[in-house]
């Protein structure tokens, strides 16, 4: 049996800062990315990206040609967000700002706290640029969340704005950028009369499907929540009390 060596661990702060330093540093660089409208060039190092995120390792994969190899065009993504992302697969850590929490390619760990972030800045954020290029699957799990700081009206307002947007981007309809996550709205939480402008505006403009707009109506005719008991009714942190959120027996989780 071989004995047991010796492991020394060097202190973190100066690894640290001194990856940070390589963060957009033409020195040394193997790839560049083209970010954002204002298409920013962003120096990065190829084996770093891909040996900390899949994302990267994908998009990457494919060995240079010789001569200079082409940027990769990422127009889609803030540059401020992107370059978030660069520091902290480089020094595992980032200071979060609300207009760089839009992109986390795929990162758990970035993801989940930049979820953290939105839910304690949830008014702020919902009014950011960023907020507005959120692909659906990112979108998702904050409409998910019973802990964003905003009342669902506002909530509903901004998804509305967030699929405008897309239908723009996308040439399509508005209700179908936004069904797979409209869902995750819970219009019991309206009162009548906010549900009752709500339908007529879906009537003007389709964005939330007729059925799930019945099912908030029931609750309020049944005055209880028990037809659609879970998040349909449940509050989130934000939610406004109303009065006839005493009939949904609702908590706060």
């Amino acid at each position: 049996m071989e004995p047991l060596g010796l492991v020394v661990h060097g202190k973190a702060e100066p690894f640290s800062t001194a990856l940070r330093s390589l963060v957009n540093n033409p020195r040394y660089s193997d790839v560049r990315f083209v970010v954002g409208q204002e298409r920013q060039e962003v120096f990065a190092h190829r084996c770093l990206l891909a040996c900390r995120c899949n994302f990267f390792q994908r998009l990457l994969g494919t060995e240079p040609g010789p001569g200079v190899p082409s940027p990769v065009v990422l127009s889609t993504v803030p540059t401020e967000a992107f370059l978030a992302v660069l520091e902290f697969l480089y020094t595992n850590s980032v200071k979060l700002h609300r207009h760089s929490v839009a992109v986390t390619f795929g990162l758990g760990q970035l993801q989940e706290r930049c979820v953290a972030f939105i839910e304690a800045h949830s008014q702020e954020a919902l009014r950011t640029r960023g907020f507005l290029e959120l692909s659906a699957a990112a979108l998702l799990p904050l409409l998910r969340s019973d802990k964003l700081c905003v009342d669902e009206a506002e909530l509903v307002r901004a998804a509305r704005s967030w699929a405008r947007v897309g239908a723009a981007v996308l040439e399509r309809p508005v209700a179908e950028v936004a069904a797979p996550v409209v869902k995750e709205l819970r219009l019991a939480l309206l009162a009548p009369a906010e549900l009752s402008a709500l339908e007529e505006q879906n009537r003007q403009e389709p964005l939330i499907p007729v059925e799930q707009i019945v099912e908030a109506w029931k609750c309020h005719a049944l005055r209880r929540g028990d037809e659609a008991r879970g998040a349909p009714c449940r509050r989130r942190r934000g939610t406004l009390p109303r009065e006839h959120h005493r009939f949904l027996d609702l908590s706060f989780k």
